[in-house]
């Protein structure tokens, strides 16, 4: 097995590196051109513009003019907030008005970063180098999207709705370093974002509340809350949209904890769930929603013995055990431990057992149990 991150094995590559103002970023600019590369940098602009906006884009991007000019590279802003907002955004809003849970940060990796980024500029390149943490591993010949070293930082996650082509592409530096690793170099390197915080997420709301986003542009709509064990009225809430599978706060009920366990979107109900060890918050079986295959199919047909795996259903710091089955309506997925909070909508990241190499994604529904015999049927049971 041969392991390529940082280092490019072919000289006179042409190499773009995704660059965010942030430490990880900065790091990746700073090992190629230790190695004695040239890479052209790229700003990434996809985030809110006006008074009401926190974005620290003005910041971010005055750090990448500090990095380029340190090492004499080429900076240009590519503006994709169009985009941005057209496939991203609404993508977010339906997945939210249908009663899912959505990933904006997969879907900005796949449709913005390696889709409209790609469209306008990337294709002119060899490679394209990010800051994200995983691993880009050959293996017989093939390329997979390998897991990081660092376990709490592992974003495989976020990049297996992408192609092998895509994944074949990309330079990963970061992927054998700890965080305290890519600190330590920021910091003896004496880089102009050293210190800089780690970035929460995708800045694309500014200073707008999440809630007041989805209020914006789906309104609100009064509803009731039922607590689903006694089909008692524990009160109401502004719109099913505001709230998600396994959430316990901002509710707004007394006498908790209460889990969101389940949502009617036709009635506009919110059916919760009442103390910290409510069976009714966990589960153990999802199905996965046009599952997308990074190198190759998964080595599973209908009608074969389950196969062992190791899975995310969120972007944690953790791997859940499991198998995955394929059946007529697609791949199911076992636990071997109950899951807290399984929200359809989220996308379900499948791995070998050995948690080494990442097979690719789906987006998560939930099956309903046949109790007479523990066969799964196709309806979901959290949404409807």
């Amino acid at each position: 097995m041969k392991t390529e991150n940082g280092k490019v094995n072919t000289e006179n590559q042409k190499i773009a590196v995704l660059i965010s103002g942030g430490v990880d970023s900065g790091v990746v600019t700073h090992l190629l051109v230790e190695q004695g590369y040239k890479p052209d940098l790229y700003y990434i602009k996809i985030g809110m513009e006006g008074e009401d906006s926190s974005c620290t884009a003005e910041e971010d991007i005055e750090l990448c003019m500090a990095t380029a000019r340190r090492y004499n590279l080429k900076l240009e802003v590519i503006d994709l907030q169009k985009e941005y907002w057209e496939r991203v955004v609404g993508y977010a809003i339906e997945r939210v008005k249908a009663g899912l849970t959505p990933n904006p940060d997969v879907m900005c990796n796949r449709l913005i970063k390696f889709g409209a980024f790609e469209e306008k500029v990337g294709y002119k390149y060899d490679k394209i180098a990010t800051g994200h943490y995983g691993r880009i591993i050959e293996r017989d010949g093939k390329v997979w999207l390998g897991v990081a070293r660092d376990p709490v930082k592992d974003q495989t996650d976020f990049l297996a709705q992408l192609s092998g082509v895509e994944i074949s592409r990309m330079i990963l530096p970061l992927g054998d370093l700890m965080k305290e690793d890519v600190r330590r170099i920021a910091q003896e390197a004496h880089l102009p974002q050293a210190k800089r915080k780690d970035s929460q997420g995708i800045c694309f709301l500014g200073k707008i509340n999440y809630n007041d986003f989805l209020r914006k542009f789906l309104g609100e709509q009064e509803g009731k809350v039922i607590d689903i064990e006694t089909n008692r009225i524990v009160g109401t809430h502004k719109g099913f949209w505001f709230h998600t599978i396994g959430q316990r706060k901002g509710l707004g009920l007394s006498g908790g904890p209460w889990f969101v366990v389940k949502k009617n979107v036709r009635k506009n109900v919110v059916f919760v769930a009442h103390g910290w060890d409510t069976q009714l918050q966990y589960g153990k079986v999802f199905r996965l929603a046009d599952f997308h295959a990074i190198t190759e199919p998964l080595p599973i047909k209908e009608g074969d013995a389950p196969m062992e795996i190791s899975f995310k259903v969120r972007h944690v710091d953790h791997f859940m055990d499991g198998t995955i089955e394929c059946d007529g309506e697609g791949y199911l997925v076992r636990s071997e431990q109950p899951i807290q909070g399984i929200a359809p909508g989220q996308f379900g990241c499948i791995y070998d057992r050995q948690k080494t190499i990442c097979y690719g994604s789906g987006e998560i529904s939930l099956p309903r149990i046949d109790a007479s015999n523990n066969t799964p049927k196709s309806e979901q049971n959290t949404v409807e």
